[in-house]
């Protein structure tokens, strides 16, 4: 059976300076940067069994590459890539190192690719297995879902997850487990809300025969049915109180107890939670136990709400709408233009889960190839609208931007927004910039 992958002894060695998004990206697919800058003379320190990809960034013209060939003759044992462009890489040095490396970028490099060329260093060629592509979305908000997912994975704690309806927490979880070494065992998910009252204790913690009316047979709850693996409680502010104690038990001291029964029965499970309100203001309120609270929010992942995720929109409603076509004949192939602007200026209250629905609901009743704003049933004046309000906000930020930077000087601010003075004057008039009062 194969082994699940530790992402904690993952490393890539980034001989240069990455960029922001490089960053982001190499940490959302599970690896550890360290940067080695341009003074740095030092060992790279690694144990034994990690996995460790060395990284040359070539793409600085002053980079000096007889200290980085020296410093990587120390470790001759890294399997090597490079990022490079024809100035930087020029030379005796440049190409020695360059025939060392096992793959080698053209600059402006995309790091998805060079993700994917650290995946087949790793023999991992089926990188969906893990649960966490289920999770799509490249704004930089998900990229640090995703690093935080793969940092939560291999540790043994509870984890909260919190985010507003819709915006996947399930899916979340799902990915954690699908991660961590419980991945060979159940993943038993539960929504606490939809539980009725009378029946909470015997689903989640089993019941003797003749516990109650109706109990014929002893039944295993959830915990005990999950042994080994991952528990979901979803909507856990939801928890009656009684049963709010019980669950603390399990958290403690890895045990329950059958209802009609007093005997301990041990379990192995991590418990993931998650919840749609403030828990912190639901212990205020009594409705939910302070100790608890703590023994969950050990560790925490908050989902981004679906507004807020820029345009993941575009990606995720073009993902549901593929996968519809993959299952059932629709004329629908694509979305407008118009359709595009007002999914993005839309506030999504139900968040992805909304978005599937519109989406599945269009491509049912379509009539055309391109999916129109109507059939999503949003408005598209109002998304233009709102785009352009957006647009003008943005404008009148950066003006006052740079206005402060240059201390009000309208030639200072002119030269640093590339723009002539005469520009500037009307920006002020148009959004109501008056000079005399900011200075």
């Amino acid at each position: 059976m194969a082994a699940i992958p530790d992402f904690s002894r993952r490393c890539v060695i980034w001989f240069g300076q990455p960029k922001r998004q490089e960053r982001e990206i190499l940490a959302a697919a599970g690896w550890r940067l360290r940067i080695v800058g341009p003074d740095e003379d030092g060992g790279i320190g690694m144990r034994s069994d990690d996995l460790v990809v060395g990284l040359l960034d070539l793409r600085d013209a002053g980079t000096d590459l007889d200290r980085v060939e020296r410093l990587l003759s120390e470790h001759r044992h890294l399997s090597l890539m490079a990022v490079t462009d024809a100035a930087a890489s020029a030379g005796p040095p440049g190409e020695r190192l360059l025939r060392l490396c096992v793959e080698t970028f053209a600059s402006p490099l995309d790091p998805r690719k060079v993700v994917q060329a650290l995946r087949n260093l790793e023999g991992d060629a089926t990188p969906a297995q893990h649960g966490i592509e289920a999770l799509i979305g490249e704004s930089s908000v998900m990229r640090a879902t995703q690093a935080g997912l793969r940092k939560f994975a291999p540790v043994d704690l509870p984890v909260l997850i919190t985010g507003e309806t819709g915006t996947g927490k399930e899916v979340a979880a799902r990915a954690l487990h699908a991660l961590s070494a419980r991945s060979r065992h159940s993943f038993a998910a539960v929504n606490c809300g939809a539980l009725p009252a009378s029946l909470v204790q015997s689903e989640l913690f089993g019941h003797e025969r003749g516990a109650f009316t109706g109990a014929a047979a002893r039944r295993l709850g959830l915990f005990e049915s999950a042994d080994g693996g991952t528990v979901f409680l979803d909507e856990i502010g939801d928890l009656p109180l009684d049963v709010q104690t019980n669950l603390l038990r399990v958290l403690q001291e890895g045990t329950i107890e059958r209802v009609g029964s007093n005997q301990p029965v041990q379990v192995d499970v991590r418990v993931i939670a998650a919840t749609h309100v403030e828990l912190e203001q639901a212990v205020e309120d009594g409705r939910f136990r302070r100790d608890l609270y703590y023994r969950l929010n050990v560790l925490r992942l908050p989902m981004p709400p679906l507004r807020e995720r820029g345009d993941d929109i575009e990606l995720l409603a073009c993902h549901f709408l593929d996968a519809f076509r993959r299952r059932h004949r629709t004329r629908a192939r694509g979305f407008s233009r118009a359709a595009l602007q007002a999914m993005c200026a839309f506030d999504w209250p139900g968040n992805v889960r909304e978005l599937l629905n519109r989406v599945q609901r269009a491509a049912v009743t379509a009539e055309h190839e391109l999916v129109s704003a109507a059939d999503l049933e949003l408005d598209a004046d109002a998304g233009g609208q709102r785009l352009d309000d957006a647009r003008a906000r943005a404008e009148r930020d950066a003006l006052v931007e740079s206005l402060r930077a240059s201390r009000y000087n309208v030639s200072a601010c002119a030269r640093k927004m590339q723009v002539s003075r005469v520009t500037v004057y009307r920006l002020c008039r148009k959004h109501g910039v008056v000079l005399g009062a900011m200075r």
